[in-house]
């Protein structure tokens, strides 16, 4: 197995960041998410630096539901990172992180007139996924003696290799307006007195491991631009949205960097804006991309029994990390005290939830396990965390941050109170 840069080996024990996984499951407890704040940094700036030397101005937004902790959002902004937010929270969140309102991108194909009104008041651009949604932010931003800056978000109607669940550019897709319908919609959208076209976004999916796709939805999006450059359209951004995968498999699998994203899809705007003689910002939003490996997830092991299938149960399940349920997906888990001694068994990893589908690896074969032991899941800073739960009312597990070597935690492991904590008895029960 080839690890990433800021996860060892030190006497066959996993480290992370330079500190010994064990060290941190003995000081903070498990299950418990850990992350390398340095590696995300390191992440954002090969992005900014390979798009930054082929595309004159460029603007790196963090897609916020990959990993919405504050703390990650926070030394992403510092970097000078804006974020793609879908919600209110989102926002709020990056907001409170020292985002400016002009590096936020509000996202969604539902938002509420809260959200929108929040957006306005902040000034802040919303992608429009829908005619409705037009006129209802027109409605809105009159009634505030505003101006909305918005951007149409584009569905390019493009297959792309990856899980349909998280494939957003299809046809099909909830998401976006139909390619060819973008030009009206911006002709709609010139008619409003409280609108202003600010920029034009896509975004095709996630988890795609073929440069292919974004190369033809950057030609889709430069064709439109043109469109709109013949409206008298002035974009101030261009967003191309994110995407990006990783290999979670270590050692077999591959994926394209930032360099090669940046090849692929800066000259087509490069060449397009140039030819147009406009010069607006190139957009990203990577998520997984940035964050996915610098985290692990270290679980005890509960009991190990042998049945049909050798089953090793462990302290987290999909209330912790819910992709391998949802999406079938894989992360590789190795021994946290044994990571380079030999295999010996097949196991199948479960977690504690009331549910027969509650596996996190199936047949996988690993040094010998027993109780007591520590188990680390690789490549789970993205849609870990994020999408948790307190399912079969499990309190969600503590977060710690690591920089320049020194650990701290970035949110507490939440309790039975927490759970509690917004409930209320009605009258008639107390």
């Amino acid at each position: 197995m080839t690890l990433p840069p800021h996860l060892g080996i030190r006497e066959s024990h996993l480290t992370i960041g330079g500190i010994e996984c064990s060290s941190l499951a003995d000081r903070f407890g498990t299950p418990l998410y850990v992350t390398d704040q340095d590696r995300i940094i390191a992440k954002y700036r090969d992005y900014h630096t390979a798009l930054g030397s082929l595309y004159p101005k460029v603007q790196v937004l963090y897609a916020a539901k990959a990993n919405g902790n504050l703390a990650i959002i926070k030394a992403l902004a510092r970097e000078g990172a804006g974020a793609d937010v879908f919600s209110s929270g989102e926002l709020q969140l990056a907001l409170a992180a020292g985002i400016p309102c002009e590096k936020l991108l509000f996202n969604g194909s539902s938002k509420s007139q809260r959200d929108l009104r929040l957006a306005v008041e902040h000034d802040i651009a919303v992608s429009v996924d829908s005619l409705d949604e037009l006129f209802q932010l027109e409605q809105v931003a009159g009634s505030m003696g505003r101006t909305a800056r918005i951007a149409f978000r584009v569905n390019p109607a493009l297959d792309v290799p990856t899980h349909p669940k998280i494939a957003t550019g299809l046809a099909t897709s909830k998401f976006g307006i139909a390619h060819n319908l973008i030009p009206s919609a911006y002709r709609e959208a010139l008619g409003c007195t409280h609108i202003r076209p600010a920029g034009i976004h896509c975004h095709i999916g996630s988890q795609i491991l073929d440069l292919e796709p974004f190369r033809k939805a950057a030609d889709v999006m430069m064709r439109i631009v043109a469109d709109l450059a013949g409206m008298g359209i002035e974009l101030d951004f261009i967003d191309l949205g994110g995407g990006l995968g990783i290999p979670y498999r270590h050692g077999t699998e591959t994926a394209p960097g930032p360099a090669e994203y940046a090849a692929a899809v800066a000259p087509i705007i490069k060449k397009g804006t140039e030819s147009l003689g406009i010069d607006p910002e190139l957009w990203v939003e990577p998520g997984r991309s940035l964050v996915a490996d610098s985290t692990v997830l270290l679980c005890r092991v509960n009991s190990v029994k042998k049945a049909h299938k050798n089953f090793v149960n462990v302290d987290a399940g999909f209330n912790l990390l819910v992709r391998p349920v949802m999406y079938n997906s894989y992360h590789e888990i190795v021994l946290a005290h044994g990571v380079n001694h030999i295999p010996e068994e097949t196991y199948t990893i479960t977690g504690p939830i009331c549910e027969t589908g509650d596996i996190l690896a199936s047949d996988r074969h690993l040094p010998r396990i027993k109780a007591g032991d520590l188990v680390a899941i690789l490549d789970t800073g993205a849609y870990g965390f994020s999408m948790s739960s307190q399912y079969n009312s499990r309190p969600r597990c503590a977060e710690v941050l690591i920089h320049d070597g020194t650990p701290a935690l970035m949110r507490r492991a939440e309790t039975v109170d927490d759970l509690t904590a917004t409930m209320r008895t009605p009258p008639w029960l107390s």
